[in-house]
């Protein structure tokens, strides 16, 4: 009988689409109707199960789920030591300390002798600590940005995206604790299929930030144009019809593209086509 990897994934929330799309676009066939509690992939020995964000730490370190995806803030807040086996780039944003705009309180030094507020007190308390920043770290479970204003705390680390919500509390922040984002973490002797895994939404992830390069152009500008192009290895080069064109292939990184199109084009080359790769193995 195959055994099925078991791989925790949030049920809802901001990672939640993001992670449906993911998996999704690594292949595998699976149904996630509202509500699931557990989808069995079509074509692949996966079990997804769908829980609460912040228990996917807790499921994947007792073994519950061989894997998990959540983010980096919440494994940092954990403590647990699982594996990050892949950064997975989407669900960025940051854990900050922040104060009341009018605060005198600059860096994070400046929050000495300090209430902070967090939702995250695991985390604060131990980077605190080990800074030697005095603070008091004052645990809450929600609305951590009202926590200035109703006199709870003199500060707060909370997550920020745009840091809008700062702004329409009267705060600004002071200092980043943590970067986050969406990442991928296996428990104790998670092998096998899931290194295929693994493999599968790495190959999706790196495909996303890279473009594929197709154009034609003069062999004599053929050394100016492989010196543009700072993709994967050396690009392939192949011969047309024309004794003195080529065509040239490459991979280059998706924010590199349009300040390449310029200089490739007065390099020489010509019908430069910019394609989307779906799946890139390193």
């Amino acid at each position: 009988m195959t055994t099925h990897l078991r791989l925790a994934v949030p049920n809802k929330g901001r990672l939640l689409e993001p992670t449906i799309a993911l998996l999704r676009d690594a292949g595998l066939v699976f149904d996630a109707r509202e509500r699931s509690l557990v989808s069995r992939c079509e074509n692949f020995p996966l079990d997804i199960l769908f829980v609460r964000t912040e228990d996917i730490v807790e499921f994947v370190g007792d073994g519950v789920a061989d894997m998990g995806i959540t983010g980096t803030n919440l494994l940092a807040e954990s403590g647990r030591p699982l594996e990050v086996r892949a950064a997975l780039h989407y669900g960025r944003c940051r854990l900050d300390a922040a104060v009341p705009t009018d605060a005198p309180a600059q860096t994070l030094d400046d929050l000495a002798g300090c209430r902070v507020a967090t939702s995250h007190p695991s985390y604060a308390a131990r980077y605190f600590r080990e800074r030697g920043i005095d603070v008091d770290v004052v645990p809450l479970s929600g609305a951590v940005e009202v926590a200035p204003r109703m006199g709870v705390a003199d500060a707060i680390v909370d997550l920020v995206s745009t840091g809008s919500t700062l702004l329409v509390n009267g705060l600004r922040s002071v200092g980043t604790l943590l970067a986050s984002e969406a990442i991928l973490v296996a428990g104790p002797g998670a092998d096998g299929p899931a290194t295929e895994v693994v493999t599968m939404l790495q190959a999706v992830v790196d495909g996303r930030e890279r473009r594929y390069l197709m154009m034609n152009a003069p062999v004599a500008a053929l050394a100016e144009i492989e010196s543009l192009l700072p993709g994967l290895g050396s690009p392939s080069v192949v011969p047309l019809a024309r004794g003195d064109m080529v065509a040239v292939h490459a991979v280059v990184g998706a924010g590199e593209v349009w300040g390449l199109l310029g200089r490739l084009r007065s390099a020489g080359a010509s019908g430069i086509l910019v394609l989307p790769i779906e799946l890139l193995v390193q």
